[in-house]
């Protein structure tokens, strides 16, 4: 992890704070912490430091925080991302967060397998454990939300407008000529094999337009990589 992200019952007080478990085996394995070492740190949705390392042992490690400075600045763009395979979606949630997103919504669609529905990796702890890794990576402390709509007409229709308003949006889709246009607010990218004509057709009810990644067929975890890329 390049920070170590710190949240509100870590801090025995306003300065000082203690770590156990995950981030106390990394700060002992990775970063091969000792006492007075520096390690950036930042609190949850706040500010990014320096914890010097007061107390460091097989139980727990102390430091004392000092907070100076902003977290990096968010990616101005919402990510529609039809659900995955549950074996890539830790992948794509820790990316995305990594990259700066700070809303993703997880819609269905006609490609969607059931299933995926039912995976233990949509819980909110798992979900939360992703994003919390993104987020140590990017050396970021904006926890990013992600909403989960398994009905895919009534979001697009009902809610989708409103979110997009006036702002560009896109949909990436294999087959599509127009270039990803650098001040998309929205992108939508749907699953393996594509959304649907039906589905194509909704998206640009509510505002969408289709636009390329490129010649290459992409897996979904590159395409969400190359889509959001463009824009750090």
């Amino acid at each position: 992890m390049n920070l170590i992200l710190l949240f509100d019952d870590d801090f025995l007080d306003d300065e000082r704070a203690r770590l156990t478990g995950r981030r106390l085996e990394h700060a002992t394995s990775v970063h091969r912490a000792v006492v007075n070492d520096a390690l950036v740190v930042g609190v949850a949705n706040g500010k990014i430091g320096t914890g010097t390392v007061t107390r460091i042992d097989s139980e727990a490690l102390e430091m004392r925080v000092t907070l100076d400075r902003d977290p990096p600045a968010a990616l101005p763009v919402t990510l529609v991302l039809a659900l995955p395979r549950p074996k890539v979606l830790n992948r794509v949630i820790a990316s995305a967060t990594s990259l700066g997103v700070k809303r993703i919504f997880l819609i269905n669609a006609w490609r969607v397998e059931k299933s995926y529905w039912k995976s233990p990796r949509l819980s909110e702890e798992n979900l939360r454990t992703q994003r919390i890794l993104g987020l140590e990576q990017a050396r970021d402390t904006v926890m990013p939300s992600i909403e989960l709509r398994r009905l895919f007409r009534p979001f697009v229709e009902d809610e989708l407008p409103a979110i997009v308003g006036d702002l560009v949006a896109v949909v990436a889709h294999p087959g599509a000529v127009s270039p990803l246009p650098a001040n998309a607010s929205t992108i939508a990218i749907g699953p393996e094999g594509g959304f649907i004509e039906q589905e194509l057709a909704s998206l640009e009810r509510a505002g969408f337009a289709r636009a390329s990644l490129g010649e290459r067929i992409l897996r979904v975890e590159t395409a969400v990589a190359v889509a959001l890329a463009r824009f750090v």
